[in-house]
């Protein structure tokens, strides 16, 4: 198959903000599209991006999961040892991670997430209106997500300025990345010493990581960049993730009264948003060596950018009413996780989190009704809201 060349800039700010008719147009195109704008090699189909996912013997993360090839410039920081690692090295801190991360670990969150998710519902819900960003997706996720990782309450709001440089940063030098840089200069000695052993409260998520280094797991070196690693990916995912499940449940009056009468499906309406709306929207990898796909042929060492938000609304997979959200429609399947090796390992939490969340919602509120149209919040790699306003029709009891 010949060379399929698309000109278009995935990185331009009315494409972060409304992607779609770009995805449609990167799908319709092929299985794989050459971006000469920067170089690198497109995939929006889902069948070709999850196989690339599932491939990290053919496709790495170890040379930067974001536009800089790491073999050719210095990353801005110390790479994450999860995310732009490779195994063997990345097979160990894997381990540690998930170990820290354990089932039983997340099950014993639940009784106090959901008492805050309780409250915050209560509050909100009694307020009669609140933004579905700065009232409840921002501040549940920081309230309860550095608790369990033991983080001191003093400086939790650098971990959103911290947050959006590193997901900027996976893209080009650009507005975006700039004007991150600049708001988050300040931060980023807080959110290293944060990451420190004497600073973290006992019995918590990051001085689990810290007793990993003490059992000879992992150096006491790795041991604050994991626990960085946590801050870095446990919550602007997370909150990007909940303000879109609620921004498209208060948008999708049908939906809502799906969930509301049964709060049981709040997983399965996290899920489906997930795929509706992806919080990740596109992530890199590097060939390691010459490999056809879909008749294409790469060369080794060529970037290869994946649109996992094209992936998961596209009409192979999800049939013609992929972009349609349906909270009954089975979204098992979708990339908005990553896949492989390195699927998002706190996750877990992640679902948690909405889950409780939204079912309280569900027990309280009658109707999400939209006061005004939600503003977007651009980033070079997340897809999210920077406020949705809504009005709270609460349940009436009899």
């Amino acid at each position: 198959m010949s060379r399929i060349t698309l000109d278009v800039d995935p990185f331009d700010e009315t494409n972060l903000a409304a992607p779609y008719p770009m995805h449609c147009r990167l799908r319709d195109a092929g299985p794989v599209v050459f971006l000469p704008r920067y170089g690198v090699w497109a995939m929006a189909r889902h069948q070709e991006v999850y196989a690339s996912l599932t491939d990290h013997e053919s496709f790495c993360s170890g040379r930067g999961a974001g536009l800089s090839d790491f073999h050719k410039e210095k990353p801005w920081r110390p790479p994450s040892l999860l995310l732009e690692a490779d195994p063997p090295d990345h097979t160990v801190m894997r381990g540690a991670m998930g170990k820290v991360l354990s089932a039983s670990t997340v099950r014993g969150f639940r009784q106090t997430f959901k008492a805050e998710a309780d409250a915050l519902a209560d509050e909100l819900v009694a307020r009669g209106h609140f933004d579905v960003v700065t009232d409840l997706a921002e501040r549940y996720p920081l309230k309860v997500f550095p608790d369990a990782v033991g983080l001191l309450p003093d400086g939790r709001e650098n971990l959103l300025p911290y947050g959006a440089l590193a997901f900027n940063a996976f893209g080009p030098h650009n507005r975006l990345l700039e004007q991150a840089l600049a708001s988050a200069a300040p931060v980023q000695d807080w959110i290293w010493n944060a990451c420190q052993r004497d600073v973290l409260t006992p019995g918590g998520l990051g001085a689990s990581l810290w007793q990993a280094a003490d059992r000879g797991e992992i150096t006491t070196e790795q041991a604050p960049m994991l626990v960085r690693s946590l801050l870095s990916a446990g919550v602007d995912t997370t909150v990007y993730a909940i303000g879109n499940t609620l921004q498209a449940l208060s948008a999708n009056p049908g939906q809502w009264a799906k969930l509301r009468e049964k709060p049981s499906l709040a997983r399965f309406a996290f899920d489906e948003s997930l795929r509706y709306e992806s919080p990740v929207q596109t992530f890199f990898r590097t060939t390691t060596r010459p490999i056809d796909v879909a008749g294409v042929h790469l060369p080794e060492g060529e970037k290869v950018l994946l649109f996992l938000g094209a992936a998961n609304r596209d009409p192979r997979k999800w049939g013609e009413d992929a972009d349609r959200m349906d909270i009954a429609r089975p979204a098992s399947g979708h990339v908005a996780f990553g896949m492989g090796i390195h699927q998002c390992v706190g996750q877990p939490i992640a679902r948690l989190e909405a889950e409780l969340v939204l079912t309280a919602l569900a027990e309280r509120v009658e109707r999400l009704e939209p006061t005004a149209d939600p503003a977007s919040k651009p980033n070079n790699t997340l897809k999210g809201w920077s406020s949705v306003p809504v009005r709270v029709h609460p349940v009436r009891f009899h």
